[in-house]
């Protein structure tokens, strides 16, 4: 037999073999066309042998198992019967496999998910390493479709509908121990001498048939699941809170518990047909390009360079300037993800008390969800070194201001910050909305002084802004932008422009909210609107969460800085003057139990001195109205090289504000929607509600030139 390829085999005098897969040019496997096609030979050369007493499936690669599908596939698939075929050889394939005349062992290190998962699903046996990046998952329906090469079929059946439905319906991936723990592999094994464990447990097994029901479903579970009415409850259940999350604006999960519900209900057979013909509808909608273009844009930042002409160097030791929530949250990350030894340095003991309370409750949260151990969550947490003074700071690679966002108190503490570290310690400054080039101003080596945006609450915000000044160092700006992607987060590079780029197109659709309440518009009309569109929180609410004294601080920066076409509301500051801060003091255009928000508050309007009497408004039309000034103004984002290409700009915004993945991003929607009958819409607006509305040339340019990705490119 020659060498495959792809697939490479290997028998024993033992008569335990490996089935090796190693895909060419590709950091992890994939399933591409050719993958498949070689597999279904060595499946159909596995079925004659008889000298197989048990198979072993391995990896050829350090980084993980199997990554899924190829993505571009699914990305270029435009026809429903096209997408269909692919299903059912994926799942006639994987049925040859479940039926090899000998039992399979799928030997798991790293990263399994999508077809990966599915393939293993249909192994006899799945054994797991126990090293951290080992991660079993089901992602489809984060691509907009579902799995459908028989995974929504077998997983119910081997681990019980709740936990599957948990896992299809989120695309989260379990960690080794969690898929020991519910059935889904049968052994974690140590990855010291992974394979000298799998062996043993291969030979074990070695012409031994799976016996039924020795999954992990419970006998609860199962009485259950095997009683009508109890799956109708299961399945009414989830519905229900896919609708409540979703909105509806996502079918996939919702094609998937119909999926699961017809393969437990109706057999096998017909649950594979229902993943083929939803495959056929999901795989070929919008919202499945748009959801795959948000993914390549992901792939795109693991990818993207900071600027040229510097390397990044090393961060050893960090020190953040301000123990706030944001001080804290910025400390937390880095030595939750870094893992390196990080200062906290603030005026007094008692915001370095807040500041460390915070930062251990996130730990005790990340233990509290088992993803991570107490002992490790410990021995990061004494990481964090309170100081009132400078000390340690004189061996800090990286320095993460976080104090006041007042342009003279800043400026001051980088003066003197520069005293206490080494010449090459870089100086980042957590501003969201100031000059940074300003805030280094008084610094002696202002190059090293760069941006560095987190957006709030810092453990959940993936996105964070690298703000570049015309004098910084490059290499200070690679170091920020290098460090940002240790710290699992999303590196996105910024010019210093007055809102850097997500602040300021926030403000465009915040401020025209605020003018549609003052044209007697209701609270939760305005709010309402945009969550049916799909945003995560209406603007008026995103005001009470982010606090009504900050919004209303930049607002008045960016309304200086954008005279001409960003006006304020003549009421704007009677919300502060009031005392009404938003969710911080349970007061805002909101009534608040706590951190709950109970309903809109009616005695905003009278603070306001307006008065609701807009009944039954378009919400489409309203959603627009509030959307179209981000548009324009993105135009001129990147016309201006505020960021780098519209791929960027989508990412960002996807990111930090969670403008709705299902439509791939604001660029993406705009040129789907067509930029020309934007620009019309823009300028009936012009007339009806002001000149705020004009469309910008940068917006005509780009309409002329086929819209945001056609000039901008970057995807």
């Amino acid at each position: 037999m020659g060498v495959s390829e792809i697939f490479r085999l290997e028998v024993g005098g033992d008569r335990l073999a490996t089935l090796t897969f190693y895909l060419p040019g590709k950091k992890l496997n994939v399933f591409t066309r050719a993958a498949l096609a070689e597999l279904e030979e060595r499946i159909d050369e596995l079925g004659r042998r008889r000298d197989i007493g048990c198979l072993i499936l391995l990896s050829g690669k350090d980084g993980g198992f199997i990554a899924g599908a190829d993505v571009e596939e699914i990305a270029r698939v435009a026809d429903p019967l096209e997408a269909e075929a692919g299903a059912r050889l994926g799942q006639r394939l994987f049925a040859a496999w479940e039926a090899l005349p000998f039992p399979t062992v799928a030997a798991i290190r790293g990263v399994c998910v999508g077809g990966g998962t599915e393939l293993s699903l249909a192994s006899t046996w799945r054994v797991a390493s126990d090293r951290k990046d080992t991660k079993i998952g089901l992602p489809e329906v984060r691509l907009g479709i579902l799995p459908a090469w028989g995974g929504s079929n077998r997983l119910p059946r081997l681990i019980g509908i709740p936990e599957a439905l948990e896992m299809i319906l989120t695309g989260r991936n379990l960690s080794g121990r969690r898929a020991l723990k519910v059935g889904l592999i049968d052994a974690l094994i140590p990855d010291a001498r992974f394979l000298d464990h799998v062996r043993d447990f291969a030979l074990d097994k070695r012409d031994m048939p799976r016996k039924e029901g020795s999954g992990g479903v419970d006998l609860k579970e199962l009485l259950l699941e095997k009683n009508p009415l109890g799956r109708k409850i299961l399945f009414d259940q989830a519905r229900k809170k896919t609708l409540e999350q979703t909105r509806g604006h996502y079918p996939a999960p919702l094609r998937a518990i119909e999926v699961v519900r017809i393969g437990l209900e109706d057999g096998r057979k017909a649950g594979f047909d229902a993943e083929a013909r939803a495959l056929a509808d999901l795989a070929t909608a919008q919202t499945s390009k748009n959801l795959v273009h948000v993914f390549g844009l992901q792939e795109g930042a693991k990818r993207a360079k900071g600027v040229p002409g510097g390397e990044a160097r090393e961060v050893r030791r960090a020190a953040v300037l301000g123990a706030g929530v944001m001080g804290g949250g910025i400390a937390q990350i880095i030595a939750q993800e870094a893992g390196i030894p990080v200062r906290m340095k603030d005026l007094n003991d008692e915001a370095l008390v807040s500041g460390m309370a915070h930062a251990s409750g996130l730990f005790d949260r990340l233990v509290k969800k088992r993803r991570l151990e107490s002992a490790e969550a410990r021995r990061r947490m004494a990481l964090l070194l309170p100081s009132l003074d400078y000390s340690g700071f004189g061996g800090a690679d990286l320095v993460v201001e976080a104090i006041v966002e007042k342009m003279d108190v800043k400026q001051d503490a980088f003066a003197e910050l520069a005293r206490h570290v080494p010449e090459t310690a870089v100086l980042a400054s957590n501003t969201s909305s100031l000059s940074v080039a300003g805030i280094g101003a008084k610094t002696p080596n202002p190059g090293r002084v760069v941006g560095m945006h987190f957006f709030n609450p810092v453990h959940k915000m993936p996105l964070v802004e690298v703000i570049a000044t015309d004098v910084s160092d490059p290499a200070a700006v690679n170091t920020v932008f290098d460090f940002t992607r240790r710290l699992g987060k999303i590196p996105v590079l910024v010019k210093d422009a007055p809102g850097f780029l997500v602040n300021r197109l926030l403000m465009f659709y915040s401020i025209e909210a605020y003018w549609l309440l003052h044209e007697g518009h209701r609270i939760e009309d305005l709010d309402t609107a945009m969550l049916d569109w799909g945003m995560p929180v209406g603007p008026l609410a995103l005001g009470d969460d982010v606090g009504l004294d900050v919004a209303i601080k930049v607002a008045h920066i960016l309304g200086e800085a954008f005279a001409d076409r960003l006006p304020l509301p003549p009421w704007l500051n009677k919300m502060t003057e009031s005392g009404r801060l938003g969710v911080k003091n349970g007061s805002g255009f909101y009534r608040y139990d706590g951190k709950e928000r109970k309903g809109p508050d009616p005695s905003a309007y009278e603070v306001l001195g307006v008065r609701p009497r807009v009944e039954n408004p378009d919400p489409n039309a309203l959603a627009e109205r509030m959307v179209l000034p981000m548009v324009n103004e993105a135009a001129r984002c990147l016309e201006e090289g505020v960021v780098r290409s519209a791929a960027e700009l989508d990412l960002a915004m996807i990111f930090a504000t969670g403008f709705p993945p299902f439509r791939g991003g604001l660029c993406r929607w705009a040129d789907h929607e067509g930029l020309p009958r934007l620009v019309a819409t823009l300028e009936r607006l012009e007339v009806a509600a002001g000149e705020r509305f004009r469309p910008s040339d940068a917006l005509r340019a780009t309409a002329e030139a086929g819209g945001f990705y056609a000039r901008f490119g970057g995807g």
